[in-house]
């Protein structure tokens, strides 16, 4: 007898999250059929997306999201007891699977690199910094990127492949902690956007002949001063809103129609599970290439 601890959409949200919003519920989970796998989770992802998708959810559902997780029994010899996996199975301690929808580690991942890293920089948000880069925005060698909420678990990333890249990065963040972080990081220019005088003087000066590259995170009042300073054929690659959000105001206005034709930018916005099968695979290599040789290089 398996008992599962999971947290539920108490009710939706309004503005800000609370505990409110929330309630932990115990349950007890019923005996494994034939095929089927028991899930304890190891490690839980909560994303600022939940945020927007958690509309999609009844009250009372189980908060979404992926979790890294051991097999402890199994009726599916293709996983058996002891696997570790990447499911979607959410806020919950236990869960029970077929299968299907489950992802084992990449067979080269060495005992050094910690699983936590399948739900980010080698996962979902690893995914969605490396397609945002290279496919939306299409980042040449030479070229300036901006990243707004350049420290989180997404821009990070986006930063240290640029520069991967031969890139320019600027980065914005929103505490000097953060600022300190991204310098680690190899930005090449970074700023607390909380305490400059003006956000759109110290985008000028970061980089006086504009962005090629803008990776945005925030939306908002900040897309609106960087997008202006964007060269011809410049691209977007809109990852999200997060400024939007909590809010329960009118959004603010968007960019202005002149910039974007007359500089011939290039705006896309998208959702990382657009890309599956082989392209997906690649990229999780080079993920797990990359941390494999940034780890490497810390130890010597």
């Amino acid at each position: 007898m398996v008992h599962t601890k999971s947290w539920t959409l108490k009710k939706h949200f309004e503005g800000s999250p609370t505990h409110s919003n929330f309630e932990l519920k115990t349950v007890e989970l019923p005996s494994l059929k034939n095929g089927e796998v028991l899930l304890e989770a190891l490690f839980l992802t909560v994303d600022p997306y939940m945020r927007v998708a958690a509309r999609r959810l009844k009250e009372g559902d189980t908060m979404m999201g992926q979790q890294v997780a051991r097999v402890v029994e199994s009726k599916n010899s293709a996983f058996p007891a002891g696997t570790i996996v990447v499911a979607f199975s959410g806020w919950t301690t236990h869960s029970i699977s077929d299968g299907k929808d489950l992802e084992k580690l990449p067979a080269e991942w060495p005992d050094t690199i910690p699983v936590s890293l399948a739900l980010g920089t080698v996962g979902m948000t690893g995914l969605t910094a490396y397609f945002g880069l290279l496919d939306i925005c299409g980042v040449k060698g030479g070229e300036t990127v901006m990243v707004n909420a350049a420290a989180g678990a997404v821009g990070s990333v986006v930063g240290q492949i640029a520069k991967l890249k031969g890139c320019k990065v600027v980065g914005a963040a929103g505490s000097d902690e953060k600022v300190a972080y991204l310098k680690k990081l190899g930005y090449d220019v970074a700023f607390n956007y909380k305490t400059v005088e003006s956000l759109e003087e110290t985008l000028k000066k970061a980089s006086p002949d504009g962005y090629d590259c803008y990776f945005d995170n925030v939306g908002g009042e900040f897309s609106n001063i960087v997008i202006p300073q964007m060269k011809k054929f410049g691209r977007i690659a809109i990852c999200g809103a997060i400024s939007t959000y909590n809010s329960t105001r009118p959004l603010p206005p968007g960019p202005s129609p002149e910039n974007i034709i007359y500089q011939q930018l290039r705006m896309e916005g998208f959702i990382v599970t657009r890309w599956q099968g082989e392209v997906r695979q690649k990229a999780l290599t080079d993920l797990l290439k990359w941390v494999i040789e940034v780890m490497g290089s810390r130890a010597t």
